[in-house]
């Protein structure tokens, strides 16, 4: 059997270069000789990893996966190969989210720090981040506030004229990764009413943390992670600091997000699949009342959904990518993916170490697993870079083109390929401006679900879509019902799932197709080796999610009475067939004892 899940003991990533390769196998090797015991250790201590820091400083390692090719040109003419490669990016973040959400975080609070400095005109300041990346830097992105969290509406961080042309800044920051070590902290903030060149305007501004205008408080959170507090005191910020004002910094903070968004789907995925196989090789190898734990038919139930959910994550997380790569300001697809990838994954992640949980009952708690810290860390991917409803809200502004494409009126648009080529994803930090978010055209999504109708769930789940489509065309949400965002919450998630599946099926049809020049198939952890079986068993569970959400929708107290009778003609149940599910299952159990970590 081709294993559908990353497995350090046999992971090469043919599709990369010999660089990523060499950098991602030495990242697993890192890891393994320190071993389970030192994790654990390192984890419940919640020692800062000084010893991550210097490995990612002497193998470069951030700067190798962070540094698009328009800044490898500032830092240094000499090394061409430098790319914002969205491809590799996912399989780093799937590595560091399976061994520690902890060094994760590192990795991902630097992609936010950097965010606005590559987005930004200010060339002088780019090469010096570049600079400091190379040498080891760790970055971050000064945000959020304690009284505001991320709403970029509202800041206390104040910038006035100092008098001599430059200006001063002061004011509180809140949950700043980094904020400990920190070479550069990418901050915004606004200038002061009064100013008299740009009077209330927002502004990102770099910030060096050894400055003694910068007062580190506290780490806010208990874990290996920093999660600082700051604050500024008359931080002196001179013109070659500032990286975006007015506007642009506005659009720079949703551009920088966007772009980090998708590092925790991945980092979600790495934490599941490290727990699966802890949680298949403990179940499979106890016996209870006569019978291995992986003989009893609700568990055999727990562990099969849980891996179709997995495999569901990793299949959208890479189809999703490729929209992500191939995106240019008249293809903005990817707006919607992007929140999905966010919001749904990592959530999904949650589901799938509940089921695993469910199945090892308190072997979870104990302090030698891995698991108990999965457990705990996959809690916070659906919090970060946005809420789940916050991103659901986002979703649902998309929702009408999405209808209309569906309805075949949606215009022409170019078949995106499968991008697992080396090149530099340069548009993520030209997305220019964030608005227009609702008149984003997108294809007709059916073909991707016709293609695989002839499988029993995908036939049913074409039965919900179709029914939902009717629903929303005839009872829509009134005005009233508008301001009730606990209702459209319930819309957005029939809509978002309507989505997720659409990728899914994409993803396998260019699995199983293959790509033009072949290079698809063999080393894409993420689509090598999946049949139509998991396909139609992935959607079993999808039948029943949609099941769960239709039932939201008529228990709504807002519901119309045509939108309770619509929801309820959502509601089919999924085909299960007793010998596909006993491979199904087999297929699971086979995961036992194929990875361990090195104690």
């Amino acid at each position: 059997m081709t294993s559908l899940l990353f497995n350090p003991n046999d992971y090469q990533p043919k599709h990369l270069d010999p660089e990523s390769q060499r950098l991602l196998r030495s990242l697993i090797d890192w890891h393994e000789h320190r071993g389970k015991a030192q994790l654990k250790q390192d984890y419940h201590s919640a020692r800062w990893y000084a010893d991550f820091q210097r490995f990612v400083a002497d193998s470069e390692l951030f700067a190798h996966f962070a540094t698009p090719a328009e800044v490898g040109e500032l830092v240094d003419p000499a090394q061409p190969d430098a790319k914002w490669d969205t491809a590799r990016i996912n399989e780093l973040n799937e590595i560091l989210g399976f061994y520690s959400l902890d060094h994760w975080y590192a990795w991902q609070v630097t992609v936010l720090g950097l965010g606005p400095a590559w987005t930004s005109d200010n060339e002088e300041a780019k090469k010096l981040v570049g600079e400091l990346l190379r040498d080891g830097g760790f970055f971050g992105f000064g945000l959020s506030e304690q009284q505001h969290g991320a709403d970029i509406y509202a800041t206390d961080m104040i910038l006035r004229p100092d008098g001599a042309g430059g200006w001063l800044a002061s004011g509180p920051k809140y949950y700043i990764g980094n904020g400990n070590v920190a070479a550069r902290l990418s901050v915004f903030g606004r200038f002061a009413d009064d100013d008299p060149q740009r009077p209330g305007e927002y502004a990102f501004f770099l910030v060096d943390t050894r400055h003694p205008a910068y007062h580190l408080e506290r780490n806010v959170v208990h874990g290996s992670m920093y999660v600082a507090a700051f604050e500024l005191d008359d931080y002196p910020v001179a013109a070659a600091d500032l990286l975006h004002t007015g506007r642009a910094a506005w659009d720079a903070a949703l551009a920088t997000v966007n772009v980090g968004k998708v590092n925790l789907g991945w980092a979600g995925i790495g934490i599941c699949e490290h727990a699966f196989y802890e949680a298949v090789s403990h179940a499979h190898n106890r016996v209870l009342y006569g019978n291995r734990v992986t003989d009893f038919s609700h568990v055999r139930r727990m562990l099969a959904d849980a891996y179709a959910r997995l495999l569901a994550m990793k299949l959208f997380a890479a189809r999703s990518a490729d929209y992500f790569r191939c995106a240019h300001a008249e293809d903005r697809r990817f707006l919607l993916f992007n929140p999905i990838t966010k919001m749904k994954v990592t959530s999904e992640g949650e589901r799938v170490i509940d089921l695993l949980w469910d199945v090892i009952a308190a072997r979870g708690f104990e302090a030698d697993t891995y698991f108990e810290q999965a457990a705990s860390h996959i809690r916070a991917l659906p919090k970060l870079e946005g809420t789940v409803h916050v991103n659901l809200a986002l979703v649902l502004k998309f929702l009408p083109q999405y209808l209309i494409a569906a309805a075949g009126a949606g215009p022409e648009l170019a078949s995106v390929p499968v991008r697992i080529d080396s090149a530099d994803d340069s548009y993520l930090f030209a997305q220019g401006s964030a608005a227009g978010l609702s008149k984003i055209p997108f294809a007709d999504p059916r073909p991707a679900f016709t293609r695989f109708a002839h499988l029993p769930n995908v036939a049913v789940f074409i039965e919900q879509l179709t029914a939902f489509g009717n629903l929303v065309a005839t009872n829509p949400p009134t005005a009233e019902q508008a301001k009730d965002l606990d209702l459209l919450l319930s819309i957005g998630q029939l809509f978002t799932q309507v989505v997720y599946g659409q990728l899914v099926c994409e993803a396998v049809a260019m699995a199983l197709d293959g790509v033009p020049d072949g290079t698809r198939g063999e080393g894409v952890s993420a689509c090598a080796g999946i049949t139509e079986a998991h396909l139609d068993r992935i959607f079993a569970v999808f039948v029943r999610d949609f099941n769960q959400f239709a039932l939201d929708l008529q228990s709504q107290a807002s519901a119309s009475p045509g939108q309770r009778t619509g929801a309820l003609k959502l509601i089919h149940s999924p085909c299960i067939d007793a010998d596909r599910e006993a491979e199904f299952v087999a297929e699971v159990i086979s995961y036992d004892g194929a990875y361990e970590m090195a104690p």
